[in-house]
């Protein structure tokens, strides 16, 4: 449990992978108020913990009271993260959150890999 204590406020805030996923939850959103969440890290592991994740963001952003625009910039394809994004669209406008997608992609050397930018 966390002590007391006002939020942290960040521009961009990675959540964790594998085993630590399971560490955030509605509280670390209510704490970490962050204007990006990177969710990377395309593993078995997070697959698990991935819907509630999601969930805990909706649950804790509702608690912040302001009009905070937040963005969630996915760096895995997921079917967890398309039914989620579904299910919960309206709720997600409702509270300023939007999912960045990328058909994009850059070429370096010898790979292509997708990608998107991000401005502040």
């Amino acid at each position: 449990t966390a002590p007391p204590g006002p939020p942290v406020y960040v521009d961009l805030a990675y959540l964790p992978g594998s085993w630590s996923a399971r560490t955030v939850d509605e509280e670390f959103f209510r704490r970490v108020r962050s204007l990006c969440y990177v969710v990377s890290g395309d593993d078995h592991l997070k697959e698990g913990v991935l819907r509630s994740l999601l969930d805990a963001l909706l649950a804790g952003k509702h608690q912040w009271g302001t009009d905070i625009q937040v963005t969630l910039i996915p760096t895995f394809d997921s079917l967890v993260m398309h039914e989620w994004y579904q299910e919960t669209h309206d709720r997600q406008q409702e509270l300023g959150i939007t999912v960045l997608g990328s058909n994009s992609t850059v070429a370096m050397q010898d790979e292509t890999f997708p990608a998107c930018k991000v401005e502040f």
